[in-house]
């Protein structure tokens, strides 16, 4: 083994354990058994974007002011996509004659994406007025090659964050980037 190859090998090797440390000095302590804070997304995300959902079908109910979506639902505001295999829509005001979607409630094999992350979970409530999401059940989020795995995800997309729950469980890549 060359001077120049172990060089560079121990050089990696360091900038790996490092991005391994900074993420893991931004957990708070006892985040494997506890919660993790993360970042996600973007900051410029803008809930007040219009909500369009696709899916093969769509039933209405005038009384309780919702909408179910079925079968390869996916919505999309702005970068932002849902996609689940039901969907309910629940109206503020209005009801779903007029009224503005006040949340979506997601279930089926959901994934979130955003910027280029993503998400899967059993579950998924948006709640478009506080700007938030709301994984539950079996999350995985994908950032950057890395792994963070728990029960309950929470999105804030107005500051870009996250907070994982749950006996939480982090696989982290390192870089190959000098």
């Amino acid at each position: 083994m060359s001077l120049e190859t172990s060089g560079k090998d121990l050089v990696l090797s360091v900038r790996a354990g490092l991005a391994a440390l900074a993420l893991v000095l931004t957990i708070p302590a006892g985040a494997g058994a506890q919660g993790a804070e993360i970042a996600f997304g973007s900051l410029n995300h803008d809930s007040s974007l219009p909500v369009e959902v696709t899916a093969e079908s769509l039933s209405v109910d005038q009384g309780d002011g919702t909408a179910v979506f079925t079968g390869d639902v996916v919505v999309g505001q702005g970068q932002m996509r849902l996609a689940a295999g039901r969907m309910l829509v629940v109206y503020g005001a209005g009801g779903a004659g007029g009224g503005r979607i006040s949340r979506l409630e997601a279930s089926g094999s959901v994934v979130l994406t955003l910027d280029a992350e993503a998400a899967e979970a059993d579950k998924a409530v948006y709640d478009i007025g506080a700007a938030t999401i709301v994984m539950t059940g079996n999350v995985l989020l994908t950032q950057d090659g890395n792994t963070i795995e728990g029960q309950r995800l929470v999105v804030d997309l107005t500051r870009g964050t996250g907070s994982m729950e749950g006996r939480v469980r982090t696989v982290l890549t390192p870089s190959d980037k000098p």
